[in-house]
């Protein structure tokens, strides 16, 4: 991994932050584009990182970008568009043409590694546009075969920083009962720094090249569980109420019509008909393949639910800053 030239996009996120500051800690040299640079100058500390204010959509910014990198990764992702058939102009733009021009600039630059970012439920025949969408990227990153894209489909991610556990503990800590929509539908959810060690650990095995690893945690749970344990983890647990689907219909859609982003929309309730567990009988690629093993929930969630976590805040320890 020393001195691997690595361009991280969509590297200022959740994800992207804690696989930029694993790429780094093994000795890879970093360039994390962003449209805005304050949104990533929280990395600039990390050894051997770069960041650079970049459109990623323009193709000749992005052809400067993949200019003598040895591999190109994929994190950005949208959870909310405008609708649209098959899936709306914002899953457009980012899930599918994004990829599309990226694998494109990587052949065109001579980059000899991709490694794609998708998620569990991806299909043609998804139910949701989210889904379709993600799919349809999948397509575009494998589209130029000699780059044979590494795909990761993961389950929900939580770990420090994530707004998936840390929401549901706010919400707890604010409301006397958490109203919930899909309570009863199952996640299989994966520790963020399991999923950085998965990247990481496909860029040092050249047999990940054209493969797809589904990504999920040690155990399977239903939301509502969740949202019970973010409760206890977060010191507030409150009753949960499981609500109806037209109900929880009408709240998605009055969610959409408030300023700013949604805390659910009904796209995201049609991503929720179908179970977001890694699929046994696919014999799917897992983390084991990759030759980790998976951080339960348990162990991980107390240790950052009782307060706003910032991600870093381990790396800047350990840098003495």
């Amino acid at each position: 991994m020393d001195d691997l030239n690595v361009v991280v996009i969509g590297g200022s996120g959740f994800i992207g932050s804690h696989l930029v500051a694993q790429l780094a800690g093994a000795g890879a040299r970093v360039l994390v584009p962003s449209r805005r640079y304050e949104d990533a100058k929280h990395l600039i500390f990390l050894p051997r990182v770069e960041v650079r204010q970049a459109d990623v959509h323009d193709d000749a910014v992005l052809a400067g970008l993949l200019r003598g990198a040895d591999a190109v990764v994929n994190l950005v992702g949208l959870l909310h568009s405008r609708p649209g058939t098959p899936y709306g102009p914002d899953f457009a733009r980012a899930h599918v043409e994004l990829p599309r021009r990226i694998a494109a600039a990587a052949v065109a630059a001579g980059v000899p590694r991709y490694l794609h970012m998708s998620a569990l439920g991806a299909g043609a025949d998804g139910p949701s546009m989210y889904a379709r969408s993600k799919w349809d990227g999948e397509l575009a990153a494998q589209a130029r075969p000699p780059l044979a894209a590494t795909i990761f489909r993961p389950s929900v991610v939580f770990g420090p920083g994530d707004n998936f556990l840390n929401l549901f503990a706010k919400m707890q800590r604010l409301l006397p009962v958490v109203p919930l929509a899909g309570a009863d539908v199952r996640f299989e959810p994966v520790y963020v720094g399991d999923v950085a060690r998965a990247f990481v650990a496909a860029l040092r095995q050249p047999r990940s090249r054209g493969r797809i690893y589904e990504l999920g945690g040690p155990q399977v749970y239903t939301l509502a569980q969740l949202v019970r344990l973010a409760g206890r983890y977060g010191g507030h647990p409150r009753p949960v109420v499981k609500l109806p689907d037209g109900l929880a219909r009408l709240q998605a859609r009055l969610f959409e019509c408030l300023p700013g982003t949604p805390l659910m929309s009904r796209d995201n309730l049609d991503s929720m008909k179908v179970d977001n567990v890694v699929a046994p009988a696919t014999s799917a690629l897992t983390l084991a393949d990759l030759g980790i093993g998976p951080t339960a929930l348990e162990v991980a969630a107390p240790h950052y639910l009782g307060a706003v976590a910032d991600p870093l805040d381990g790396y800047r320890r350990r840098a003495g800053r």
